[in-house]
């Protein structure tokens, strides 16, 4: 009689020892479904600044799900009442926050399929898994979608302060070595405290969370949207729109059969069955690597260059200001192009365009954080903040790009 021990433990960079807490968290990993994020990066093309971030969604799932099972410790310890199923549900639900994401997470949500995203694929994985598990992630996927009747439990998986972006943030400051996005995870978990229902802080726990909230903002602007790996998601975008242009014009392009049905196929929430979400699961970043390796000698120029520049790291020249990029500034520069490439000037789109980006570091209105005062009353951080500049932290910051070949700037000289 063979004897599989279940309760293992995988040895994590960032917090030590994370341990499998029971047999049938061990059971999800080991399903082909999670084994996929092993070839998922979590950080998309960051790589190609940021050399150590090929850290991948498997990492992060684990660091999150061990976070969460600090969090559970530390409400049980300030009498926060969790039955078994509640806490082996809390594990389940952020285990499988993300198992949805395709192939390089953020950069390719809209374009393998279209008005879709992330969170509502992994809820498709979820009910799916229900269904061969026999119902037992039930209680999970209630607590996913918010229909539980515990809210902060909802709070811990998905708000401005949860399970999943401690451990983003630390990890992904970790592996790309922007050490601005370090946070100190252990005081802000140790802080947690539930009141009427919803996930508190302790006031002792202010400045913990203001180190937070400016972490998230400059891991933002110095990482995630780094100029450079925003030129690279935009060019893999148009990489993928001229593959199905092709595709659908009746030219064969190689690559893996569930890449090809996903560029055959304008697939929406509603086209999603078994069959389709097979497909889906069989996708990483290794379907689009060896997609673009080929890809590269096409015949078709665009489809061909663009390839070989994310390849070689030759990107386009990426400008970013304050100020909005003017649609006429953009004709010149696409006026000169098709004397230098074999392309029309409707064609020039894939190589000049302009576009922007936004972020906000604090939601005042959708679940804010929340501090418990010595005399228990609750209020926003922002209020209970002697630092945090309420309308200038809640307030969006809008950026410009233009993008452009280096070829044309070099020509000029």
């Amino acid at each position: 009689m063979s004897y599989t021990n279940k309760l293992k433990i995988f040895n994590d960079p960032i917090y030590g020892f994370i341990t499998i807490p029971n047999e049938f968290i061990f059971d999800l990993v080991q399903h082909p479904y999670f084994q996929r994020l092993r070839r998922v990066s979590q950080m998309g093309l960051s790589y190609l600044v940021y050399p150590g971030a090929h850290h991948t969604r498997f990492h992060h799932a684990l660091g999150a799900m061990h976070l969460m099972q600090k969090a559970v410790e530390v409400l049980r310890f300030k009498g926060v009442a969790l039955s078994k199923d509640e806490e082996t549900a809390l594990y389940c639900a952020i285990l499988l926050h993300d198992i949805g994401h395709g192939p390089f997470s953020h950069a390719l949500e809209q374009s393998i399929v279209e008005k879709l995203h992330h969170e509502e694929l992994s809820l498709l994985f979820m009910n799916r898994l229900n269904l061969e598990l026999e119902g037992k992630l039930s209680l999970a996927i209630q607590i996913f979608k918010g229909d539980y009747h515990r809210k902060f439990m909802l709070q811990l998986i998905s708000s401005q302060l949860d399970m999943d972006r401690m451990d983003y943030l630390k990890r992904d400051s970790f592996y790309s070595g922007v050490a601005e996005g370090n946070i100190n995870s252990d005081r802000l978990i140790q802080m947690l405290n539930v009141v009427n229902d919803e996930l508190v802080l302790e006031e002792k726990a202010i400045y913990s969370i203001e180190k937070f909230l400016m972490a998230r903002r400059l891991m933002y602007w110095q990482a995630y949207l780094h100029k450079t790996s925003l030129v690279a998601e935009l060019m893999l975008i148009r990489v993928f729109k001229r593959a199905k242009e092709l595709l659908q014009k009746g030219t064969d392009l190689s690559c893996s059969k569930p890449l090809k049905f996903f560029l055959q196929n304008r697939i929406e929430y509603s086209d999603f069955n078994n069959a389709t979400l097979d497909q889906f699961a069989q996708l990483d970043d290794f379907d689009i690597i060896s997609a673009i390796k080929v890809w590269q000698h096409e015949s078709d120029f665009i489809l061909s260059s663009l390839s070989r520049m994310l390849l070689h790291r030759d990107l386009l020249k990426i400008k970013v200001s304050n100020d909005k990029f003017e649609k006429e500034s953009l004709t010149p520069l696409k006026q000169k192009l098709v004397s230098i490439y074999p392309i029309s000037l409707a064609e020039t789109d894939y190589f000049i365009f302009k576009g922007k980006i936004k972020t906000l570091g604090y939601n005042k209105v959708i679940e804010p954080i929340k501090i418990v005062k010595k005399d228990r009353t609750v209020e926003d951080v922002v209020v209970a903040s002697d630092q945090l500049n309420s309308k200038a932290f809640s307030k969006p910051v809008t950026k410009f790009y233009s993008c452009f070949p280096k070829v044309l700037t070099e020509s000029s000289k």
